[in-house]
C-alpha cells in the first residue's frame, strides 16, 4: 500500500492531536497521505481536496475516523471505488467504526503487512421515479425511511416485491434496511438483527396501525416497490438519516441491491457478537 486516504471529523482538541500523530506517523512510513482541506486545516497541514477529491484519488486505502455517522456519509461517496475502508472511532465502539484510536497503530501494522481480513457489505440503490420517469438515484448503506411529518395523519404505503403485491401499511411510515442498518432505526422499531454480510433486506413497520403487520426478511436479490396510496402532505423519504427528500402520490421509489459492495476492513481479533455485547449490553445485570 502507498497512497492513503484520510478523512476526519474531529472538533475537540485531543481528536485533532490524534488526527496530527496519525498523519505523521503514515508519513514517518513513507506513504503517500491525502486528506481533505477540513481535515488538513484542523491539523495544519495544508490541502485543497474536498472530501470527494480524496476520495477519486486512485487510494490503496480510506481510514475514516470520527463515528458511524461519518462512515455512513463516506461509504455513500466512496460506492463503485472498491476501495478498502478501515473506520476508527474516535469515541465509544461504534457498529461500523469498530477499532479505538488505541488500537490503529497495531491495526495499520497489520494492513501494512496484508495481514488484514475484509468484510463486504451490501448497499442499496435507490431510484425515485416521478410521473414514470427517473428523476434521481442514490446510494445507501444503513436504511431508507418512509416517515410523516410530526402533525401528519396516518399514512397509507403500497408495498410491492419483483412486482408481486405483498400488503399496504398503514401507521407512522416505513423502514427498508440492510443487514448493516439492522442495528439502527430498524432496531428501534422492533425490526431484527442480522448478521452483517447476510444477502438480505429488512421491510420494517414505524407503529403499524395493524398488529399484523410485523417486520419480514427478504432475499437481498429482490427488488422493492414503494408508494403512497392516497395523496398525503408532508412525507419525506430518509436515507441513511442523512439524506431526505418530499413523496409525493404519484411517485415510485424502487429499492434493489446495489451492484457494488463496500469493502471494509475486519479486525481479526474482534468479532460482531463482542460488538452487538458492549453496545446493546448484553448479559447485564
Amino acid at each position: 500500500m502507498k497512497k492513503i486516504g484520510v478523512i476526519a471529523k474531529s472538533h475537540k482538541l485531543e481528536r485533532v492531536d490524534s488526527v496530527k500523530r496519525l498523519y505523521n506517523w503514515l508519513v514517518e512510513k513513507d506513504l503517500k497521505v491525502f486528506l481533505d482541506c477540513k481535515t488538513g486545516e484542523r491539523i495544519g497541514v495544508p490541502s485543497e481536496l474536498t472530501k470527494e477529491d480524496v476520495g477519486a484519488k486512485d487510494l490503496d486505502l480510506l481510514i475514516v475516523l470520527g463515528g458511524d455517522g461519518t462512515l455512513l456519509s463516506v461509504a455513500r461517496m466512496m460506492y463503485g471505488r472498491g476501495v478498502p475502508i478501515l473506520g476508527v472511532n474516535m469515541g465509544s465502539l461504534g457498529f461500523l467504526t469498530e477499532v479505538t484510536m488505541d488500537e490503529i497503530y497495531p491495526t495499520l501494522e497489520s494492513v501494512l503487512a496484508g495481514k488484514i481480513d475484509f468484510e463486504e457489505r451490501i448497499l442499496l440503490s435507490v431510484t425515485v421515479l416521478k410521473k414514470g420517469e427517473v428523476r434521481e438515484s442514490h446510494t445507501v448503506m444503513n436504511d431508507v425511511v418512509f416517515n410523516k411529518g410530526v402533525l401528519s395523519r396516518i399514512v397509507d404505503l403500497k408495498v410491492s416485491i419483483n412486482g408481486q403485491y405483498v400488503s399496504s401499511y398503514r401507521g407512522d411510515g416505513l423502514i427498508i434496511a440492510t443487514p448493516t442498518g439492522s442495528t439502527a432505526y430498524s432496531m428501534a422499531a422492533g425490526g431484527p438483527i442480522l448478521y452483517p454480510t447476510i444477502d438480505a433486506l429488512i421491510i420494517c413497520p414505524i407503529c403499524p396501525f395493524s398488529f399484523a403487520n410485523r417486520p419480514i426478511v427478504i432475499p437481498g436479490n429482490r427488488e422493492i416497490e414503494v408508494r403512497l396510496e392516497v395523496e398525503h402532505k408532508d412525507f419525506y423519504v430518509t436515507l441513511d438519516g442523512q439524506v431526505g427528500f418530499e413523496m409525493n402520490f404519484d411517485d415510485a421509489i424502487h429499492i434493489r441491491r446495489a451492484d457494488s459492495r463496500l469493502k471494509l476492513i475486519h479486525l481479526p481479533e474482534k468479532n460482531y457478537y463482542e460488538v452487538l455485547r458492549k453496545k446493546l449490553k448484553w448479559g447485564e445485570r
